[in-house]
């Protein structure tokens, strides 16, 4: 029976590590890029992901590309202690050498913008090309999860006016 139980946990294990895809480009590794499914007429939609740089330089996301999404920035939420949400565009992510760097919901992220209706669906997947400054061009592909309510502090991006963001020095 024990080892019933062993082998089940394990396969329960390995299928959700095969469903959280790693990429590897050089000493640059990314884990579980994913997006929101978005509702039906949203116009913008976020990326999260960890990027990890095992080697001993720093290195820079620059830019991410996606073939059907015309605008795509590299953003950083903030709230100030007065609970003001705040976006500024980054001129590109810093991923210092041997740290890891979370893009997460209410901090670093990708910003999907201007989608012309063609919304993120659940189980969606979404090619993507990540430049990073040393490492080079990296393929991923962001899977489309479900929002839950916590999800992104409850920033509605699509009432936000990404056309007067500021930007990053």
């Amino acid at each position: 029976m024990k080892t019933f139980i062993q082998t089940a946990v394990a396969a329960l294990l390995l299928t959700g590590a095969a469903q959280a895809q790693d990429y590897t480009l050089g000493g640059i590794t990314v884990t579980h890029p994913m997006a929101f499914e978005t509702a039906k007429n949203a116009n913008v939609g976020g990326g999260y992901m960890t990027i990890e740089n095992t080697t001993d330089t720093a290195d820079k996301l620059l830019e991410v590309r996606v073939a059907d999404i015309p605008r795509i920035e590299l953003h950083l939420s903030e709230t100030d202690a007065n609970g003001i949400a705040r976006m500024t565009k980054q001129d590109g992510i810093e991923i210092p050498a041997g740290e890891t760097v979370l893009l997460q919901p209410g901090g670093l992220h990708v910003m999907f913008m201007e989608l012309g209706g063609n919304a993120f669906e659940l189980d969606e997947k979404i090619s993507a090309t990540l430049v990073f400054e040393n490492a080079g061009e990296m393929n991923v592909e962001f899977d489309v999860e479900a929002r839950s309510a916590g999800d992104h502090g409850g920033m509605d991006h699509s009432k936000m006016g990404h056309g007067t963001m500021k930007k990053s020095d």
